[in-house]
């Protein structure tokens, strides 16, 4: 490919779409010459194949900013590019409305990578309106689930390309043998896991509703690893409810699969998503999963409940009934977890990562 691709990721903070990123990032590097990234966060450069551009603001104190900030800064630094060179392709991976306009108003050719179910950012008849037609401005539009692609199609006329996160099951294993902590105290709890940001889209405190309903019945420790505007929401439910000896929470940390390797099992409890890697992650550590069964991917990943048990969003009955059942049935859970492994092979690293390739190729 003889232009310059650009990839438009204005917040880099740590999360599953920036695992993607640098994945993604790394291998385009080693098949097209000339790839640049645009973002205000500096931290994250050691990430990055040092072949890769680095097109970002001179100081770190911006990367202090919030992130709609950091969008309007990197859309500067995009039109600075787009006027130094116009024989480029962008690829967004957030603020794609933004981006996309910016694109079509300077006729570049742009792909929208969306990361997140539309029941997370299209509560309104104005921003469904506005969502609709710059969705249908850019000229490739990427989601990662099947059902993300038809709810796409059905709410917004888009037609977009369902590419799958890819799995990078040597760098899971290899990660998760390195030194860290334990977060567990006692062997013969059960040992349950969220990880996630303290964000009303991830719902920590569904979770911890089940928990309060399930103390008095079952023996277990439950680990919350995260940051977020909601941290003292849950510290707060935490000691309201006497949840003290049986929940802890923990900062957010770089490598969480040494927390996950010494689990036994891992709940999300989100409203939304768009492919949960942590759900892939879990399962090549072998950890059993119980999931709400959100918009979208998890169901997709547990293969509709064959592969692990799902609860309707926010209802910590369910939920609380789900690890009660996993107590219960182990050894069915069991086959289930094995189940959703064999059918890992879908979010192959390889063959997914040259899907993103063949995307950028269909319109150099």
């Amino acid at each position: 490919m003889k232009k310059k691709l650009i990839i438009f990721m204005p917040s880099i903070e740590g999360g599953g779409v920036e695992k993607n990123l640098f994945l993604v990032s790394n291998f385009l590097i080693k098949k097209i010459e000339n790839v640049s990234i645009i973002t205000i966060s500096k931290k994250y450069k050691k990430k990055f194949n040092n072949d890769i551009e680095f097109i970002t603001l001179s100081s770190i104190i911006w990367d202090k900013l919030s992130r709609r900030f950091k969008y309007f800064l990197s859309i500067f630094l995009l039109i600075r590019e787009i006027l130094k060179n116009k024989n480029i392709i962008v690829f967004a991976f957030q603020a794609n409305i933004y981006c996309i306009i910016v694109c079509k108003l300077f006729s570049i050719k742009v792909i929208a990578r969306s990361n997140s179910a539309p029941a997370g950012w299209s509560r309104n008849t104005l921003k469904r309106v506005i969502f609709k037609f710059c969705l249908n401005l850019a000229d490739k539009v990427m989601v990662n689930s099947i059902q993300f692609k038809r709810d796409l199609k059905k709410q917004f006329n888009v037609n977009a390309t369902c590419i799958y996160n890819p799995l990078n099951y040597d760098e899971i294993l290899k990660n998760s043998k390195k030194k860290s902590k334990k977060i567990f105290s006692n062997k013969r709890q059960l040992k349950i896991l969220n990880i996630g940001r303290f964000t009303e889209q991830k719902d920590q405190m569904t979770f911890l509703k089940a928990l309060n309903k399930i103390k008095g019945i079952i023996k277990f420790e439950a680990v919350i690893v995260g940051r977020g505007k909601l941290h003292k929401d849950l510290l707060e439910y935490i000691k309201r409810n006497d949840l003290n000896k049986f929940v802890k929470i923990i900062n957010f940390v770089e490598n969480p699969f040494t927390l996950l390797k010494q689990t036994e099992l891992f709940i999300l409890s989100s409203k939304y998503e768009g492919l949960p890697n942590v759900l892939l992650e879990a399962l090549t550590l072998n950890k059993f999963i119980i999931s709400s069964n959100c918009p979208t991917g998890p169901k997709e990943i547990l293969l509709n409940g064959k592969g692990g048990l799902l609860f309707n969003v926010g209802n910590h009955n369910q939920l609380s009934k789900k690890i009660l059942f996993y107590m219960t049935n182990k050894k069915k859970c069991l086959k289930m977890l094995r189940y959703a492994i064999k059918n890992l092979y879908r979010f192959d690293y390889q063959s997914n990562l040259k899907k993103y390739l063949n995307l950028v190729n269909q319109i150099s």
